[in-house]
């Protein structure tokens, strides 16, 4: 298992590699955040920001939102995947918004989760991007960068990821170390084809180590 020490060093190296490392979905206030944050499980930032212009466009907030015809909203985001599911849970959620919360998103993690859509990552992403409120979100990019540095065992979940690395970074770094981990594996440590023989990490990895030499 990679050292506590290893691990810091190969986050200043990819602090170097991703200085301005950052959430890429795209939203006006913390409620659009969420939404868009909700329509991005299993999809891509760049769809999700193809498609929210549109619907921001119509409904910018939970009172509007609420209110809306489903029929419509899914007119509206049928180009990101699940969006019948999706359509559902972001009008539930505005409906739970305006009636439980009186339309301002709670800046706490366990009352976000209660919102149709939201689990763990999104609460912390949400909480962190949108209110500065310290938590690491693992998506599937963090995760995978994690195991492969073997920082936690390979059949780690996704909660013993995230307690791992709350243990071993500081809670000052831990928003900006998610979207540099992101980063990382999103354009670097990449599911297929990751650029190992390319990477100034490489020489703290195992994974990355046995791969070059095949």
């Amino acid at each position: 298992m990679l050292s506590k020490a290893n691990f810091l060093k190969i986050l200043d190296i990819i602090a170097e590699m991703f200085p301005r490392a950052h959430g890429e979905l795209r939203s006006d206030t913390p409620f659009q955040m969420l939404i868009a944050v909700i329509l991005s499980a299993q999809a891509t930032d760049k769809g999700v920001n193809k498609a929210t212009p549109a619907l921001f466009a119509k409904y910018p907030d939970s009172k509007s939102l609420a209110l809306a015809d489903i029929s419509d909203v899914e007119s509206l985001i049928k180009t990101i995947g699940l969006y019948h599911s999706k359509a559902k849970n972001i009008i539930r959620t505005a409906e739970m918004l305006e009636t439980d919360f009186g339309g301002e998103l709670p800046h706490d993690k366990d009352l976000l989760q209660k919102l149709p859509g939201v689990g763990r990552k999104t609460a912390n992403v949400v909480l962190g991007d949108a209110f500065g409120i310290p938590g690491i979100a693992v998506d599937t990019h963090v995760e995978r960068v994690s195991k492969r540095l073997q920082l936690v065992k390979q059949s780690a979940t996704v909660t013993e990821v995230e307690d791992k690395l709350m243990k071993v970074v500081p809670e000052s770094e831990w928003v900006v170390t998610h979207h540099r981990l992101i980063f990382f594996g999103r354009y670097h440590c990449t599911a297929r084809s990751p650029k190992c023989t390319l990477c100034p990490v490489l020489p703290y990895c195992k994974f990355g180590e046995k791969l070059s030499i095949q």
